[in-house]
């Protein structure tokens, strides 16, 4: 089973949430993390890494916080895990880490990418 990280689920969460809100003004980490029960330190260091990653953009002053970037629809939540966790391998083909055992009969290498 492929599970997420905490952080990951966050940022997922904080991206709806700012889908939801887009229209209507940016949003804090406070304002995310009250709204779903969530550390607001853990949430600023998501909304930090999603920003560095340029899903969102931090708007500073009396009316700020964060706000997506782009079109919610355009944004995958692949690109949000991948953002928080790093890349998301699904097997040890595609990485660096050696042969695979099975490689010379393997019949899902090519979807892969291997």
């Amino acid at each position: 089973m492929f599970k997420l990280s905490k952080k990951a689920d966050y940022g997922l969460i904080a991206m709806k949430h700012l889908a939801n809100h887009r229209e209507q003004h940016a949003c804090s980490a406070n304002e995310i993390s009250e709204e779903y029960g969530i550390s607001a330190t853990l949430m600023a260091k998501v909304l930090q890494k999603l920003a560095k990653h340029s899903l969102v953009a931090a708007k500073h002053g009396a009316t700020g916080g964060y706000q997506l970037t782009k079109d919610p629809a355009r944004i995958s939540a692949l690109e949000v895990i991948t953002a928080i966790d790093g890349p998301v391998l699904i097997t040890s083909c595609v990485t660096s880490h050696g042969a695979c055992d099975a490689t010379d009969r393997c019949s899902v290498k090519e979807p892969y990418g291997a």
